[in-house]
């Protein structure tokens, strides 16, 4: 099939293709330079619909709708991957209590070495102070300045 040669076609094309590539550059940016388990996989994310910009531009250039269609499946597909990711990331999360990408060290196979990352962040020392309840019983003390204060104004 011959492409469209309309008079903004070619430009249109150059921009959608621009910005695909500025999406699929941030993407891979914020693989490579963020440890946080979330901002990695939305990295991910943003590189998908980078691809899915341009897959999508060069269909319209080229007049047929092979690339839309390739889209639905590829929208389809980070889908599902959003669900699995989702679930790697709360049980990583629920066995080490950080986002860190050095959490899924945990999840390596016995028979791999582990890699060391020697700049990880030290963990907490001091364990977080969490609200307690009062007994049963007991009334807890009263703030005097509260009684004082209005609800609203």
């Amino acid at each position: 099939m011959m492409p469209l040669l309309a008079a903004g076609s070619t430009a249109l094309l150059h921009n959608a293709l621009l910005v695909g590539a500025i999406l699929f550059a941030l993407g891979l940016v914020g693989i490579l330079t963020r440890r946080n388990l979330i901002v990695m996989f939305l990295s991910a994310e943003l590189m998908l619909q980078g691809i899915s910009v341009s897959l999508v531009a060069w269909s319209r250039y080229h007049g047929d709708w092979g690339g839309h269609v390739l889209v639905i499946f590829v929208l389809t597909v980070a889908a599902c991957e959003a669900a699995v990711a989702l679930v790697f990331v709360l049980q990583a999360f629920s066995r080490t209590g950080r986002l860190d990408a050095a959490a899924w060290q945990a999840l390596r196979e016995a028979t791999l070495s582990r890699s060391v990352d020697h700049a990880l962040p030290e963990s907490d020392a001091v364990p977080p102070r969490w609200p307690r309840l009062a007994r049963a019983g007991v009334l807890p003390p009263a703030d005097e300045d509260a009684a004082l204060e209005r609800e609203h104004v």
